[in-house]
């Protein structure tokens, strides 16, 4: 599940559609409709607001809103009613770690998307989201790893497989 907090008009045919049908997933989570997804990590920052079914509604309300714009028919009647009157607060760290991770999906699979958008240096987030300063969310399952150096490897790893024999890392993705 991932609840992007990129704005939706950044995705891809597939990427928006998937958000719509996980974004519904985790209102039918917060819903208490479903037993899957309770503990999922991407739905902390809507379950810890005093009202999280207005939270996750008005986040649906503007992938909606992009899919209307693309001519889609995603189906406005299974959106809640209730909406938020304000933002909430997201780390810049986490907005371009999630660009990056766009960047990465669609130069596999929208080439021609990827080249559009690969320049932008300021993408903009999902109009629920205030920007603030800060790092990557702890609950971002695919964090950045630390470098070798950084996790204190002054050696340079090899790698044993069948098929290679020793491979070197630094000369492994050669």
């Amino acid at each position: 599940m991932r609840l992007w907090t990129l704005h939706p008009r950044y995705l891809d045919a597939k990427g928006l559609v998937a958000l719509w049908r996980e974004a519904l997933l985790a209102q039918k989570v917060l819903r208490g409709e479903t037993r899957g997804y309770r503990h999922h990590p991407q739905l902390l920052r809507f379950a810890q607001q005093a009202s999280p079914l207005a939270a996750i509604a008005s986040y649906l309300a503007v992938v909606h809103a992009e899919s209307l714009r693309r001519c889609y028919a995603f189906d406005a009647g299974k959106i809640g009613t209730e909406r938020l009157n304000m933002q909430l607060d997201e780390h810049q760290g986490q907005l371009l770690h999630e660009w990056q991770h766009l960047l990465c999906k669609l130069a596999r699979r929208d080439p021609a998307r990827h080249a559009l958008l690969h320049d932008t240096a300021s993408p903009m987030p999902h109009p629920l989201f205030r920007i603030v300063a800060g790092n990557v969310r702890e609950w971002e399952k695919s964090r950045p790893r630390r470098s070798l150096a950084d996790r204190g490897v002054t050696e340079p790893l090899i790698l044993r497989d069948s098929v290679h024999g020793s491979i070197p890392h630094h000369q492994r993705n050669q």
